[in-house]
């Protein structure tokens, strides 16, 4: 199954030179250096997630302002389902969570990142 849009590849890099202060905080501080693979800005099912480690099938989204409005979160919404139905899951923190509760986020994430380990290499 193709997991990319062409397209979306050059967008990508694009994001990724121009990443938010949260994501390059998050990436920085935490992500970076996981013993997994977490890449930055993944095309991924016609989408580009903010960050995705393909071993555990888990997105880490971080969502601005701009997402807090109706037609975003329903395409947030439409794109969280297309995800889950490829059997990844998508994890949404906020900037203010990464500002305020940096130490929380990377609990909450170091904790799915070893539950969907878990799972993800059960089910093979």
């Amino acid at each position: 199954m193709k997991h990319y849009v062409k397209s979306n590849i050059a967008n990508a890099r694009g994001m990724r030179s121009h990443m938010t202060p949260w994501e390059l905080k998050l990436w920085n501080g935490f992500l970076r250096r996981q013993s997994v693979r977490f890449r930055r800005q993944a095309p991924l099912l016609g989408f580009i997630a903010d960050f995705y480690c393909a071993k555990a099938k888990l997105i880490i989204e971080i969502d601005g302002g701009g997402h807090f409005d109706a037609v975003q979160h329903r395409y947030d919404e439409n794109r969280t389902r297309v995800f889950e139905q490829a059997g990844i899951e998508v994890l949404r923190f906020t900037n203010l969570d990464v500002d305020t509760n940096f130490d929380g986020v990377c609990e909450r994430i170091e904790s799915r990142l070893l539950e969907r380990m878990e799972q993800v290499w059960d089910k093979r």
